[in-house]
């Protein structure tokens, strides 16, 4: 695993990405405004926001906003789409 820290100021963006392991979004304050080409929708602070590997998507800030990227795996090894369900 491996911990990022992200600062967006009003109106910053992150470009139109993919990643190659699967990524937990943690909004810390503020809030961030995320599209994945079908659709999108805001996440808060407090919100969590699950991206699975090879997705293409964007984000974009209208106030200071801080968060954790939590990557979980390693690029080159098998990885699974996220699930909330169960077990």
């Amino acid at each position: 695993m491996r911990v990022v820290g992200l600062r967006l100021e009003p109106g910053q963006h992150v470009p139109e990405h993919r990643n190659a392991i699967p990524v937990a979004m943690i909004v810390t304050s503020g809030s961030l405004h995320f599209d994945d080409g079908q659709g999108g929708g805001e996440v808060g602070a407090g919100e969590m926001l699950l991206i699975n590997p090879g997705e293409r998507h964007t984000y974009r800030s209208q106030v200071a906003t801080s968060a954790y990227l939590v990557y979980a795996g390693l690029p080159g090894m098998r990885s699974r789409t996220w699930s909330l369900r169960r077990r």
